[in-house]
């Protein structure tokens, strides 16, 4: 089986102390067919904490500077692993809530590869750091509504190569609720997402991380992979979310079934922004 990773952090994330080297000899290690570092790049708060003087919501800053700093050590290393797949990649938050600065790296010739993610609303911080004990049963469906309802917009501006982690919110969800919100009030509108990615040339990605945490499933589930390929999408990446060395390649061989118990023959990663196909063998 060809497996690949195509969704890490490093030391560059906000949320990651994992050493650079040390995860791409730790790919090597594991024989992965491609390798992408995608630290994190949000969109809202690219510039430093004097920038956004006054605003509510997420508490980190400076991303342009880890954004560079990402990109310009995976340029560099490409060059020390010349017989090694290494992609150069980032996750790129909340691009709608600034497109100037998402277009800005959507154009950098140095990447291969930007996963499109969403990982707060507007004026809200980070759904991971949302305290769900405060909420009602219908803030809670407000907020579910209004994840997708951005999603569908990044999908509509869509300058990325795949979907990240589609019901990122549920691991929050389930961790704090003791449950699992039934999201499929709003399948029209992750339909209607899918189709824009797919008009588009755009893929989602099998995120695996779900699966060695307590949500205990991939971020989507089956269900919205298999609607993904059931409604043209030709275009699927598998990535752990690895922000340690440890996780590096966890969970990698289960998204690939589930891609395939979808309707995949075929994963991909990304070179010069162009999708690379692998059979699934």
């Amino acid at each position: 089986m060809n497996i690949i990773d195509c969704h890490t952090h490093t030391q560059f994330s906000v949320d990651s102390d994992a050493d650079i080297i040390q995860m791409i000899e730790k790919a090597v290690s594991l024989g992965l067919s491609a390798y992408a570092v995608t630290d994190h790049c949000e969109c809202n708060r690219w510039y430093d904490e004097e920038y956004y003087k006054g605003e509510e919501g997420y508490k980190f800053y400076n991303f342009g500077k880890d954004f560079e700093n990402s990109v310009s050590a995976v340029t560099e290393l490409k060059k020390k692993y010349p017989d090694f797949n290494l992609i150069c990649g980032v996750e790129l938050g909340q691009a709608t809530q600034d497109i100037e600065i998402a277009e800005k790296v959507a154009g950098d010739k140095r990447l291969d590869f930007i996963i499109g993610s969403v990982h707060q609303l507007p004026k809200k911080d980070d759904f991971c750091f949302l305290d769900y004990q405060k909420y009602s049963s219908d803030e809670i469906k407000n907020l579910i509504e209004n994840y997708f309802l951005e999603i569908n917009k990044i999908c509509n501006w869509g300058k990325f190569d795949v979907l990240g982690h589609l019901t990122y919110n549920l691991r929050y969800m389930h961790s704090a609720l003791g449950y699992d919100p039934d999201i499929s009030p709003f399948d029209d509108i992750i339909e209607d997402s899918f189709r824009k990615l797919i008009q588009k040339g755009k893929g989602i990605e099998i995120n695996t991380s779900g699966l060695r945490q307590s949500y205990g499933q991939t971020f989507p589930n089956l269900k919205y992979v298999k609607l993904f390929r059931q409604l043209g999408g030709e275009i699927i990446s598998i990535g752990s979310d690895s922000h340690t060395v440890e996780d590096l390649g966890s969970g990698i061989k289960e998204g690939i079934k589930l891609a395939y118990d979808a309707g995949f023959r075929n994963i991909c990663y990304f070179k010069q922004r162009s999708p690379v196909f692998i059979e699934i063998n």
